[in-house]
């Protein structure tokens, strides 16, 4: 999950109206879903500790490089109590192609040593727990509820934040506030899969440099359909 400083810059000038975005939305979201039925994360996992060291790894890193690592990541690793007893040179070295090996190899680390003091060697399944982790965040956190305990969670990534303020549901670039944004306008039981509707149509279609609107099934409700000011 590729995250870029970018996201803090966006600008903000754009003034949203609560009940037209939630109208927005409910437009947006039934075509969405039938054109992208496969949305899901793109970062493999078999149990919710994987899926947190994963998210971990995909700071400024790409999903595919991420994959690529975990696949023998995960073979040497089954516990957090591997990794709390784990060497941080060697899961250095282990994770090094990931980038910022360093800082995520001292996060996964502390992580597990916490899930295994106080956790009883579980990855803990609410929003509050998590963030009690070292080095988890509220959108690694979402991550979590939403894909591996199934909890209704509004992960925002760059592509979130894009383009929820290019489809006028927020103005807001800050992710924690975008997040409260969206939780008011989207229905609960659709909040982790509107996330991934975002991702794979702001990979696809409205990427960040050229949106291709031409293509888009959702321009005609899309504000910033053709304007490049509000890109």
């Amino acid at each position: 999950m590729l995250m870029t400083r970018k996201a803090a810059t966006i600008k903000t000038n754009m003034n949203v109206d609560k009940a037209e975005a939630g109208e927005r939305v409910k437009r947006i979201l039934p075509v969405l879903k039938k054109t992208y039925p496969e949305a899901k994360t793109s970062l493999n996992f078999t149990n919710p500790l994987e899926l947190l060291i994963a998210t971990i790894l995909s700071a400024q890193c790409t999903d595919v490089r991420v994959n690529i690592v975990t696949q023998q990541l995960f073979k040497k690793y089954k516990s957090a109590g591997d990794w709390a007893n784990a060497d941080l040179k060697q899961i250095e070295s282990d994770i090094k192609s990931t980038g910022f090996y360093h800082n995520k190899s001292v996060s996964i680390k502390n992580a597990c040593e916490m899930i295994v003091r106080q956790f009883n060697d579980k990855v803990p399944d609410t929003m509050e727990a998590l963030l009690e982790l070292p080095g988890v965040g509220r959108k690694t956190a979402n991550v979590v509820l939403g894909n591996a305990f199934g909890k209704p969670a509004i992960a925002c990534d760059t592509h979130v934040i894009r383009l929820s303020r290019r489809l006028g549901l927020s103005e807001n670039a800050d992710a924690v506030k975008l997040e409260l944004d969206l939780a008011e306008i989207v229905p609960k039981k659709d909040w982790t899969l509107f996330s991934h509707l975002l991702i794979f149509h702001g990979r696809n279609i409205c990427k960040a440099r050229k949106p291709d609107c031409e293509s888009c099934p959702v321009s005609k409700y899309c504000p910033a359909a053709n304007n490049p000011a509000l890109w």
